[in-house]
């Protein structure tokens, strides 16, 4: 080979290399492009998502036919118990085809309302319904749930079974009387009126027994618990119920959980308040349901704020009913466990939760976005999308993620719980409490697809404990005025 060809040579290497070092380049450049772009891409599409479910979601019409609850013989002293009368405008106004029933201003003492379809029970504002502390009141039982477990039990103080277009409207009050000398004793609590001795939900013959029921399969007709049983009942249960409306009213002094949209499809809850600080008094448990739109509500509770369930061990892999398509926006949170829970009732499922533009803060609210189970409960939690949250305060954790959830004995069972797909985009903490992340997943199945973006804790006393869990995806995350990365 001559000179000049060796030179030719080396001149094209020279460039080869070039070529290839360029190439390398632009692939790495368009893999980091193509890789941020799927993120965002993945953002967009959840939102989107988000907004078709709100979309399609049917909320409830009426005919704008009134029927005056006075016209029935309703009362306004607060002593008189209206029962009746609300009960005969109820059926009034289904039978001719549906429309309002109006509840004027003033006080009404009754027992449980039951709603039918097409209708609207709309309370006007300076209006207060009281519900009775007679116990009995609430019999016959009716097919209802306790702790994810069904049973037949005293009727919820308001309760639809299988109806359709139905609402609780208007900016009156609902008071369940609920206090430490009635309801919230049976929870067994000290602190909430209970004396040793006297009987309460986890007695033999209340709790355990239904559990063993729940068990053994027994069919839920045959597990009858009323009179001589203890177990406070659900405020507002609309059970099995499709096209549901809750606006503008306020629940207070609840005996138990509060609104409890059971097995239920296409339910709003928009405006509404809840002041109630007695035993699991949660504010919103959509369970078994499905299309579920919280927005503009107020939560200031005793325990989780909103906490979407999916029924407990047997039960809930017997109804075989994930809750999904579950949209939580703009409301503000206070007082609770929990701003936004999954579990521990949970063995159906949750799918597909959406929550945004919500302010969470309290130094008694303990975790801003919580999911809770067991081996007992098992389930499968993916697909939780959290965005634009302000967080002030929080007592525990922003995220807690826990698989070894234990408030009873013997919790652990066959059953293992899948966790994945769980994004956190814009989050704001002023202070996180305890821990800014706090994940317990299990080594047999670990906690996946965690990602963290534009989140900044800035004070928190332990910012990551995480046990059995994947690497979690940061970008551009702080906490404690540290950027934290996944190096």
């Amino acid at each position: 080979m001559t000179v000049n060809n060796k030179s030719s040579l080396k001149v094209f290497l020279l460039i080869l290399i070039g070529i290839m070092v360029f190439s390398c380049k632009n692939k790495t450049e368009d893999k980091a492009e193509t890789s941020k772009d799927s993120e965002i891409s993945e953002s967009e599409n959840a939102w989107k998502n988000a907004d078709e479910i709100i979309e399609n979601i049917k909320v409830p019409q009426f005919k704008d036919t009134v029927f005056n609850v006075r016209d029935f013989g309703a009362v306004a002293d607060g002593e008189t118990n209206n029962t009746e009368a609300f009960a005969d405008a109820i059926t009034a106004c289904s039978e001719s085809g549906g429309g309002k029933v109006l509840v004027p201003e003033g006080e009404y003492l009754t027992g449980p309302i039951h709603l039918k379809s097409n209708v609207n029970f709309h309370i006007e504002e300076n209006t207060e319904i009281l519900f009775t502390k007679d116990k009995k009141a609430y019999l016959p039982v009716v097919h209802t749930s306790y702790e994810g477990m069904e049973f037949m039990s005293y009727s919820p103080m308001i309760y639809a079974y299988k109806q359709k277009n139905i609402a609780v409207t208007g900016k009156g009050v609902f008071d369940g009387q609920a206090d430490n000398e009635n309801w919230w004793p049976w929870s067994g609590a000290e602190r909430y009126g209970h004396t040793e001795g006297e009987p309460h939900q986890r007695d033999e013959h209340n709790l355990p027994r239904l559990s063993k029921m729940v068990e053994d399969g027994v069919a839920v007709e045959e597990r009858i618990f009323g009179e001589g049983h203890q177990f406070r009942v659900p405020f507002f249960e609309p059970f099995e119920c499709e096209n549901v409306l809750i606006k503008d009213v306020k629940f207070v002094n609840a005996p138990f959980w509060v609104m409890h949209p059971t097995k239920s499809n296409n339910v709003t809850v928009d405006g509404v308040t809840v002041e109630s600080h007695g035993p699991n008094n949660d504010g919103c448990n959509p369970e078994y349901s499905q299309n579920v739109h919280i927005k503009n509500c107020l939560f200031d509770t005793g325990d989780d704020c909103i906490a979407i369930k999916s029924g407990r061990d047997n039960d809930g892999r017997r109804v075989g009913i994930s809750s999904e398509n579950i949209v939580v926006e703009d409301c503000v949170m206070k007082d609770g466990h929990g701003g936004v829970v999954m579990g521990s009732e949970i063995s159906g499922g949750v799918r597909n939760v959406y929550v945004r533009n919500c302010e969470m803060n309290s130094p008694n609210l303990d975790r801003a976005i919580r999911i809770k189970t067991n081996t007992r409960r098992g389930g499968t939690i993916e697909n939780i999308y959290v965005k634009n949250l302000k967080v002030g305060q929080v007592k525990e954790a922003v995220l807690k993620i826990n698989t070894h959830y234990a408030i009873y004995d013997n919790q652990e069972g066959e059953h293992m719980p899948v966790i994945r797909n769980i994004f956190l985009e814009n989050v704001d903490v002023e202070n996180g409490g305890e821990y800014g992340i706090l994940i317990r997943g299990r080594e047999e199945s670990p906690v996946t697809g965690i990602h963290l973006t534009n989140v900044t804790i800035k004070k928190t006393e332990t910012p990551l404990s995480i046990e059995n869990a994947d690497p979690i995806v940061f970008k551009n995350t702080s906490i404690n005025g540290k950027q934290i990365t996944n190096e």
